[in-house]
């Protein structure tokens, strides 16, 4: 959404994005990393954040949509970009006619591409997905040789990969390791039975964010990442993988969520703001509004799960129930003349910084606190930040930098 009047906006520092692109690069070395830019960037930009991977190492993009792939391809983007779903029947022409590279799983989806590729004289190079335990999509293990067949009857068919997607790789426990390590066994069988065939691909492609740091055996010819782009581990047991991995080998969040407050005004103890009227403040405090809201991607159940937000480098709890487009921030008494207690700080006033994910001060908040709290994934604590925040691109320079 372009930039309006009200003050909510998220800063997505490319600069940063282009560091952990050139980190996973270099960790993953010599597979070819592949930058995931699906939900548009994870709600980061599809846009700026593929430009950032290119720069800082990664060779291939991939998105779940034909659509998005096309928007690639539209503003400008030439490297690979890889659909990881097999795409409906009635857009394979446009994926053809983009340049896209399809994944397929289904004899009626090698049929219908192969059509297209006939019509339109183009040779086109698939990757054949292989179901190997995720039970998502996938072509059955046993079905596999026999796609393969068909992939290489088709005049304007190539087969360039086998790939297959690891279900529980961000696990730290031992019954998720046995089945990550169930599987690559999987896949190696059905790779074997490809080569039997005379059929093997170029391409080997298992290991999405998790298994790309976690389990070095999946890395093969190219990796998947997705979360890490965006400066995320997906749980802690691959946050210590990553630091095993030698000192500065951090990820950096790319996305900062802003705000400035609109409005605020001293309220006595045992006031209740908000709808519901849902608890009484412990003592009198300054109340601040904050113009974002639910609408935008500040979860309603953030009030209820102890949600905090940085006003003044401190943080400050949220006052009452998060609504449609406002928040209200208990601040304490920091102005209030003739209050309960002393002021702790300056006053809160109008057009005040509020940093709701991101670093003020020596204080952070990130997407991960937040799915904590609230009994999720990081992933959706980004993809969920609304249309109606406008993104700020902050952090372009030259060339990648890995940093230390």
């Amino acid at each position: 959404m372009a930039e309006g009047f009200r003050p909510a906006w998220a800063e997505v520092d490319v600069g940063a994005a282009r560091r952990n692109a050139a980190l996973l690069a270099a960790l993953v070395a010599p597979a070819q990393l592949c930058a995931v830019v699906k939900a548009d960037g994870y709600g980061h930009g599809a846009l700026p954040l593929a430009r950032a991977a290119l720069a800082g190492g990664a060779s291939w993009l991939a998105v779940a949509l034909v659509e998005e792939g096309v928007a690639l391809r539209d503003a400008g983007i030439e490297a690979p970009v890889l659909l990881l779903s097999e795409p409906p029947t009635g857009a394979m022409a446009e994926a053809v006619a983009h340049g896209l590279v399809p994944t397929v799983y289904t004899p009626e989806g090698v049929r219908a591409l192969g059509e297209v590729a006939d019509r339109s004289g183009a040779a086109v190079g698939v990757h054949l997905k292989v179901d190997t335990g995720m039970h998502r999509v996938g072509a059955d293990p046993d079905d596999v040789v026999a796609l393969a067949a068909a992939v290489a009857d088709r005049p304007g068919l190539r087969l360039d990969a086998l790939w297959t997607h690891l279900a529980v790789a961000d696990g730290g426990g031992e019954e998720d390791r046995q089945f990550t390590a169930t599987q690559l066994h999987r896949f190696d069988v059905v790779l074997e039975a490809l080569g039997t065939a005379g059929h093997r691909p170029a391409l080997a492609h298992v290991a999405n964010s998790a298994a790309a740091i976690a389990v070095p055996e999946s890395r093969r010819d190219l990796v998947r990442c997705g979360i890490a782009l965006y400066g995320y581990c997906p749980t802690p047991a691959v946050a210590a993988a990553l630091a095993a991995t030698g000192e500065g080998a951090r990820l950096e969040p790319v996305l900062t969520l802003r705000a400035e407050v609109s409005f605020t005004r001293y309220l006595a103890a045992g006031e209740r703001p908000s709808y519901g009227r849902r608890r009484p403040l412990p003592e009198g405090s300054t109340v601040a509004t904050v113009p974002i809201g639910y609408a935008d991607g500040v979860p309603r159940r953030l009030f209820d799960v102890g949600g905090e937000v940085l006003i003044g480098g401190r943080r400050r709890p949220l006052a009452g129930v998060v609504t449609m487009d406002q928040i209200v921030v208990d601040c304490g008494p920091v102005d209030a003349a003739g209050g309960d207690r002393p002021p702790e700080g300056p006053p809160v006033v109008a057009g005040d910084e509020v940093v709701l994910l991101g670093r003020q001060g020596d204080q952070e908040i990130t997407a991960t606190e937040w799915a904590d709290l609230l009994g999720t994934i990081n992933y959706e604590v980004l993809c969920d930040i609304g249309p109606r925040v406008p993104r700020r691109v902050v952090g372009e320079g030259p060339g990648p930098d890995t940093g230390g």
